[in-house]
């Protein structure tokens, strides 16, 4: 494809022409939970608010950052099913790139971004897989098809075609009709990403951003700092 082409697409638009002016109201330091959990709670019920007024889209998507023992970098996109004081859950298969990536190195970064509510929520910290009975009984939640999903796909790996991917699927339909119990696959599960900071991010007026971060104390307890956007 030539620039020509490029530029005579109906559809082409310049990245460095775009700009969205983001809302007035910021965020203060005074406005913060003690605890980063409990002020994430608050945001993430406003962004599940926005959801249902049609203005967000899956509030628990949040990106994965991770790196192997080389320090190669990957991200994807995945739903957080679980979060508490301990941190936040996601689920996936155990031979996929990034539960490689996090046997090798267990730091990791997510990334929730909430873009029509001009928010961000970032952590880093150090994931682990959660037990068995807690990826049981997430599993038993999911729906049959998901559940057989799981079964069929040997996440990451290569396959052949979308032909290979269905004919294991509809293997699996069979053995495992809608009603019966689908078995949790070994190689399956959570993991429970601990977080040393959060960041807060509150989109400004010309892109003077407040950006709030707390950062996990060595004797316990958590500090706030504000970064310049």
């Amino acid at each position: 494809m030539t620039d020509r082409d490029v530029t005579d697409r109906d559809t082409f638009r310049d990245p460095a022409a775009m700009r969205k002016q983001y809302r007035a109201e910021g965020l203060d330091e005074h406005e913060l939970a003690p605890h980063p959990m409990d002020q994430f709670t608050h945001w993430f019920e406003d962004a599940a608010q926005a959801t249902l007024q049609g203005t967000l889209h899956e509030p628990n998507a949040m990106v994965v950052s991770t790196a192997d023992a080389a320090g190669r970098p990957s991200s994807r996109t995945v739903l957080m099913k679980q979060y508490d004081a301990h941190g936040f859950v996601f689920f996936t298969n155990y031979d996929s790139g990034k539960a490689r990536d996090l046997a090798e190195n267990p730091h990791v970064s997510l990334l929730f971004p909430w873009h029509p509510i001009a928010r961000q929520v970032i952590v880093t910290g150090t994931a682990r897989r959660t037990g068995r009975d807690e990826t049981a009984a997430y599993f038993r939640t999911r729906p049959h098809g998901s559940q057989l999903g799981a079964w069929a796909s040997a996440q990451s790996s290569v396959i052949g075609s979308r032909a290979e991917l269905d004919a294991s699927y509809a293997e699996l339909s069979a053995r495992y009709p809608e009603g019966e119990q689908v078995p949790i696959p070994p190689n399956w599960g959570g993991f429970r990403v601990a977080p040393q900071s959060v960041e807060f991010w509150q989109g400004r007026a010309n892109r003077l951003h407040d950006r709030l971060r707390y950062v996990a104390e060595p004797e316990g307890g958590w500090r706030v700092e504000r970064l310049s956007p």
